[in-house]
């Protein structure tokens, strides 16, 4: 008869081989969800990146244009009837303009290409939406004669929502973003690191500074539609501060970053060595010298970090901004804080909600578009972190 090895060994534990057969389930459920994780996320990407990729092409078609008194009244007769239907109403309506900035054109008939209607343009990339046959059947005739072409959307990078879905774009949403995250970082920036500064370096530890730091641990961590109805009540309902404006909305999103940046500042100055202030006090420096220009500096690269990190989350938030009426419809980009605008987040959350299939394909658009911004944020917060990163 074989002996079992173990039996004969004196300090050998029974349960041995269940912990570690209970160790490997362990590991392969790790690896399990890991593996569901990134599958997912790849799922993600793909079918966002399949559908947004076609927006940024659009059609565009080669027809007559009549410019005359008639035509710049009503706008429907500068081309033939069979095209109207299929030529976009936003390029229709725009020609009175056309002939005020060129008034060379007045009086004459032009071969242009012209911005074609949604329903054309979704038909050409596949999508049977909407189009009537004999519509379908002049289109097919234009793409076999080449008096259709498919180019690059400028338009979704330099126009602001519309209503008319070939006409709309991203750039007022941009131009909004970018002042209300100006705003945020002025007002969270400062604000978020002398707080970590005082607490960390100068306030005594009791039961005050205690409740303060319970309390801003907790603001990290509560709902991000509560800072909105917060900003409602206090920013727009107490102070009159204009509704829509990048000013209520970066100040709402001050609110939301301020915890994050303290949390990260605090972490980021207590990795500094306490030799380095005890260095300082040794030859004779205050306290707030050696915090300004030693335990800051060395700091910094945290905090800044922590800050984009920060910023990277407030530009991807919608439902605060919802609160505050930053949802609403905005042609054109603001051009102060205090004028009504809308944000990225919030831009496509409208598009989403739209019946019209071009709308998915700009959504899917700008969520490529915002992932790009987010990821380079992080991705700059990281290169930050590496190359200013002091090892003790």
């Amino acid at each position: 008869m074989i002996k079992n090895k173990n039996l004969d060994n004196p300090f050998y534990d029974p349960a041995l081989n269940k912990r570690h057969a209970s160790a490997k389930r362990f590991k392969t459920f790790t690896l399990t969800s890991l593996v569901f994780s990134i599958a997912f996320l790849a799922f993600f990407l793909f079918d966002i990146i399949g559908k947004g990729i076609p927006a940024f092409n659009v059609a565009y078609l080669e027809v007559n244009v009549t410019y005359n008194e008639k035509t710049v009244a009503d706008s429907r007769f500068a081309v033939e009837k069979k095209y109207r239907k299929i030529v976009s109403r936003s390029w229709l309506r725009d020609l009175p303009r056309h002939v005020e900035e060129n008034p060379s054109l007045m009086n004459t008939e032009q071969t242009l290409w012209v911005l074609a209607d949604d329903q054309v343009d979704q038909y050409l990339k596949g999508h049977h939406y909407k189009l009537k046959r004999k519509d379908k059947a002049l289109v097919d005739e234009m793409n076999e004669a080449d008096k259709i072409e498919k180019k690059f959307n400028t338009i979704f990078f330099t126009n602001g929502d519309s209503k008319i879905p070939e006409n709309a774009g991203l750039f007022s949403a941009m131009v909004g973003s970018i002042l209300t995250l100006l705003i945020t970082m002025i007002v969270a920036f400062p604000l978020g690191v002398l707080t970590a500064i005082y607490l960390e370096e100068f306030a005594e530890d009791n039961q005050f500074t205690r409740f303060i730091e319970v309390n801003i641990n907790n603001l990290a961590a509560i709902p991000s539609i509560l800072f909105g109805l917060l900003g409602l009540a206090v920013y727009i309902n107490l102070f009159g501060v204009p509704r829509s404006s990048p000013l209520v909305g970066g100040l709402t999103l001050a609110l939301m970053t301020l915890p994050i940046i303290i949390v990260s500042s605090r972490a980021a100055l207590r990795a500094v060595p306490d030799s380095i202030r005890q260095a300082g006090y040794g030859l004779g420096l205050t306290k707030i010298q050696v915090t300004k220009d030693h335990v800051l500096p060395l700091a910094f690269p945290g905090v800044l970090t922590g800050s984009i990190i920060g910023l990277a989350q407030a530009m991807g938030e919608t439902a605060p901004l919802i609160i505050i009426g930053m949802i609403a419809f905005i042609p054109d980009a603001p051009g102060s804080i205090l004028e009504a605008s809308t944000v990225m987040p919030a831009q496509l959350f409208t598009w989403a909600g739209m019946p019209e299939r071009m709308y998915i394909e700009k959504t899917a658009a700008g969520i490529m578009v915002l992932l790009s911004v987010l990821i380079s944020l992080n991705a700059i917060a990281i290169y930050l972190r590496k190359k200013f990163e002091v090892k003790w």
